[in-house]
């Protein structure tokens, strides 16, 4: 039984009030560490170790010096890459092969793309003549928000994490982390790695906890908290945005979608199949960006269909350490249950099940995992449920289109805006298509395909505000306007 305690300045703390709660591995739903939820009392200390680290050696470090311990930070994660996978395996039940190629170097990468950004980065200067014959010199420069509220998701606990950390620490920020309740290790863990490398005390905090009454709220409406930043649904973006309306702190928030893929007749089929299973499955669907609906052009609907079934009924569940594994549980018990409704909704609106739809049969030992089926249904109006709400599991819909306006009409009809894939080997349609699809990010052709240094973000209710490269800079820094006369 491991303790998760909060870390606040350097230190490990417990819970003042002594409240802790069940760490559960959603493999076989075993108790596996204690959680030391943070009250008001932890969450105030955390922001005050930060506010102080600010004006204390971090703060009087120069850009080069920041750098340098951000790699340091990123040796010494790949130092520890296992203990790290370990870690993320226990708390998400991930397939090893997963964590291993995806979380865990990502992790570090995310300290080392923003090194090269934030050196290389610069503001603009102009020369001018003043009304009195003399001149002007006006340049810009940048100087961290402050203290930054980091609000994380489940789903890729240390990657989408260290994905708003790097940047922060880079602009010269700190951070007060607040993971979710589900996936409290590596964040707890990369305190030990902050304070391996030297970095100083209170520029890396995390408080465990909850959302409404418990760390999160806390943390949001603190008045000494000068930004937010937050991946997960919208819903909770949505308390987050009205909590930083208060005292008008900017937030960074990437939430919800329901994301499309367009499958044209001309496309690369076998490169279609492979995308559409990881855009579907990976990660048991767990993925922001994950593909829920499919529109598939009629003349290879059927085909289409066929080829995602096979692939949806290869992927074997299992423990995450097996090298047969493709697929790990939901996250929870309650995630569970939530897939599982959508799953009963499906059938009742009448949807086809092509497979799926339940929980498969697992070995005793897994048996109180939060196992469920790679599902796909065929058949339903673009109204049901399954088609216009999020779902965040290992599932989608197909329907067939006949034309190009048709489909595009029923890939913009929906409240969320986060990212979409074209598949099609005619470049001028692709490129049409992306810049009509109301999405922050369109795929040609690939899925989950990344570029660090390029703007990263959801439109509509998918969320405000970009990432990646010169674009967190925007939010993580405040831009100063300097004048000099002579």
């Amino acid at each position: 039984m491991k303790d998760f305690l909060n870390f606040i300045n350097g230190v490990y703390v417990p819970s003042s009030a002594g409240k802790t709660f069940d760490n559960i591995n959603p493999v076989n739903g075993q108790v596996i560490g204690r959680v030391h939820e943070a009250g008001r009392a932890e969450v105030d200390a955390a922001v005050a170790a930060a506010r102080a680290a600010l004006k204390g050696d971090w703060g009087r470090l120069s850009v080069v010096e920041r750098c340098k311990l951000l790699d340091a930070l990123a040796l010494e994660i790949n130092r520890r890459f296992d203990d790290f996978l370990q870690a993320e395996i226990a708390d998400t039940g991930k397939p090893h092969a997963l964590a291993s190629h995806l979380d865990i170097p990502r992790g570090a990468a995310n300290f080392q793309i923003f090194i090269d950004t934030i050196k290389s980065t610069s503001t603009e200067a102009f020369n001018m003549r003043t009304p009195d014959g003399k001149t002007a010199l006006s340049y810009g420069v940048r100087v961290p928000r402050g203290v930054i509220a980091v609000v994380c998701p489940w789903n890729l606990p240390l990657l989408l994490m260290t994905w708003k950390v790097g940047p922060a620490l880079a602009c010269g920020n700190t951070v007060v982390v607040k993971p979710s309740e589900e996936t409290p290790a590596t964040a707890t863990l990369l305190g030990e790695v902050m304070n391996a490398v030297g970095v100083p005390k209170g520029v890396y905090n995390v408080v465990h906890g909850f959302g409404p009454d418990s760390a999160g709220e806390f943390l949001t409406r603190h008045p000494d908290v000068d930004g937010i930043t937050f991946t997960g649904e919208t819903r909770t973006g949505e308390a987050i945005m009205k909590a930083a309306a208060e005292g008008v702190r900017p937030v960074s928030l990437e939430m919800g979608g329901k994301n499309a893929a367009v499958v044209f007749a001309d496309c690369d089929l076998q490169v279609t199949i492979d995308t559409l299973t990881r855009s579907c499955f990976e990660n048991t669907g767990q993925v922001c960006l994950g593909t829920e609906r499919v529109y598939v052009e009629r003349p290879i609907f059927d085909q289409v269909v066929a080829a995602l079934k096979e692939r949806a009924e290869a992927m074997k569940p299992g423990d995450p350490y097996a090298k047969d594994t493709k697929i790990g549980p939901a996250i929870s018990q309650e995630h569970q249950a939530k897939i599982l409704s959508y799953y009963d909704k499906a059938r009742e609106e009448g949807a086809t099940v092509v497979t799926g739809g339940g929980v498969p049969d697992m070995p005793d030992e897994l048996k109180g995992g939060a196992w469920v089926q790679p599902t796909i249904w065929t058949g339903l109006p673009e109204t049901a449920s399954v088609i216009t709400e999020e779902i965040f599991g290992p599932c989608c819909h197909i329907s067939p289109f006949d034309s190009e306006d048709e489909v595009l009409a029923k890939v913009n009809n929906n409240r969320y805006g986060l990212a979409t894939a074209v598949f099609t080997q005619d470049i001028a349609r692709a490129n049409r298509l992306a810049q009509q699809i109301e999405v922050g990010l369109c795929w040609i052709n690939a899925w989950f395909l990344r570029d660090l240094r390029t703007p990263f973000g959801g439109s509509k209710q998918s969320g405000i505000g970009r990432e990646g490269g010169v674009h967190s800079l925007e939010f993580y820094t405040e831009l100063r306007n300097v004048m000099v006369k002579f």
